[in-house]
Order: C-alpha cells, then structure tokens, then sequence
C-alpha cells in the first residue's frame, strides 16, 4: 500500500470514528458505558493491518506490537472474553462507589456480582448501573463486573426484583465463561421481615437503619457474606 492510500485509509477512519460516536457510546442524551459485544469493524481492522505492515517496512517493532494489541483487544471484546488481567479491585470500587448519591451500600458477592443497594426505588435503573460501571472503569476491565442494583425503599414484588447487567453488555447477556447467578432468590419470610423493617424504619424516618436491615436480609440469603464479613 502507497502513502497516498495510507491516507485514505486514516481519513476513512477517522471519519467513521467521528460518526459512530468514538468517544463514548450516547444514548438519549447520556453517555454509556464501554461497549463489548460487537463484531469487529472491518474498517477498522482494515487500517490496524495497514498501520502493522507499515510500521514492519520500516523495522518500528513497538509499533507492530502495539498495532497486534489493538486487534488482540478488538477481538477480545468481540467475543466478549472479560480481561483477567485487570480485574477491577473490589475493596478500591467500593471505596469509589460510596460517594455516590443516593448509594446505601456495595457489597460484593463474589468475585464479578458487585450487590449495590440503593436508597430510593426512583434510582433502581438502567442508567444508575451505567454510572456506577463508568465509575469503575478507570479500575480495570468492567466487562468482568455484573451489577446487581436493588432498592432499599422496595414495597412492591416489582420493586423488589434485583436489576442485573453487565457493564458492557445488554440486559440479559454475559461474558464468555460468565454464569448468571440467581440474586432474585429470597425466601418469602425474609421479604416480609424486610417489609416489616422498612416499616418500622419509615414511621422512624430512619433511612440508614432501613438499609442495615436490607443488609442484613441480604447475609441472611446469601451464606458467603456471612462466612466472610470482609466483604461489607
């Protein structure tokens, strides 16, 4: 490939890049989070392997390994295969989450289900999830983070349902080798002895004993928090 068709390549993408929207994925007027999940653009790789092959004419072998790490990283997210070298540091994100408005808690209930409880049933969405993945991004690979995003003001069924996600992907869809785990599962006494703390908590006005209670729910159902409290 010639100079000149060197430059129509980078122009092109440019162009495409500028047009998709590279800077971060918008969606009614909001940012998103990364994406992963999508086929590799042919454009794109088109230009890498032009950028490889030049930068190996003229013997630049950091620019040949670079230009190999983007295409291995577009791969990657392709087959939406999550990074295990750079795990986001659980006790770092939580210590970035608790700043967030109208957060009760983060608690982690393995290695890739952060379990974040929220103070009002108006913040259980779709893009509260989007701001706290954009809040662990700079922590490492998010496609390894499933949010779990549940209310502690929850009355009704509909209230109480946990909303799930992976940072990168859509409702519903997982990482390669990711399993779906079962946040929804809690016993019938255990929700009626939170809404009997919720309850109690609102004729108090207490919010935060309200959210130590749903916590404590939470323990309740899920043994390995109780058998490790580092995890709170």
């Amino acid at each position: 490939m010639d100079s000149s068709a060197a430059t129509h390549v980078f122009v092109v993408l440019i162009a495409s890049c500028l047009l998709a929207g590279c800077a971060g994925e918008r969606e009614e007027g909001r940012v998103r989070p990364q994406q992963a999940g999508q086929p590799m653009d042919p454009l794109r790789t088109t230009g890498q392997l032009a950028a490889i092959r030049g930068s190996a004419l003229v013997g630049d072998q950091q620019g040949v390994q670079d230009g190999l790490m983007s295409m291995h990283e577009d791969f990657r997210k392709a087959i939406k295969l999550a990074d295990p070298m750079r795990r986001v540091d659980r006790e770092v994100a939580r210590a970035v989450l608790q700043g967030m408005d109208g957060l009760a808690s983060a608690v982690w209930i393995d290695h890739e289900n952060l379990f974040v409880l929220v103070d009002r049933n108006e913040l259980r969405t779709q893009a509260v999830i989007d701001d706290i993945c954009m809040r662990l991004e700079p922590l490492g690979d998010t496609l390894g983070v499933v949010v779990n995003l549940q209310s502690a003001a929850a009355r009704t069924r509909e209230e109480q349902a946990t909303l799930s996600r992976n940072c990168q992907l859509q409702p519903g869809d997982r990482a390669f080798m990711q399993r779906t785990r079962p946040v929804d599962v809690v016993p019938a006494e255990l929700r009626e002895q939170q809404r009997r703390a919720q309850a109690w908590a609102d004729a108090r006005g207490d919010r935060s004993r309200q959210a130590q209670e749903s916590l404590e729910i939470l323990m309740d159902s899920t043994p390995e928090l109780a058998e490790d409290p580092r995890r709170l």
